[in-house]
């Protein structure tokens, strides 16, 4: 014997939506304004201003470490390749 389905035709099968919502208004903000730079220079002054030297130095070891270590296996590569060039007979 199948087991029967308690779905009902008239059952509501969508969420119902509010078309007709507003989103609320936002009047004290605490965000402060924004202030426009006129160039490169004033936005990179601002923010070197704004960081400490004892984050940028460590920011800085971290991706000296990063760069040293990916140039690693990256001169490994080359001198395998010259390494079997030279073992190739060219001629």
């Amino acid at each position: 014997m199948k087991p029967s389905q308690n779905i009902r035709s008239s059952a509501q099968k969508f969420p119902l939506v509010d078309y007709c919502y507003q989103a609320p208004i936002l009047n004290h903000s605490s965000a402060p304004c924004v202030k426009k730079s006129n160039s490169l220079s004033d936005i990179s002054r601002d923010y070197f201003d704004a960081e400490s030297n004892r984050e940028f130095a460590t920011d800085a070891a971290v991706f000296g470490t990063l760069i040293a270590m990916a140039i690693v296996p990256i001169m490994a590569g080359v001198f395998a390749v010259v390494h079997l060039l030279r073992a190739l007979p060219l001629f």
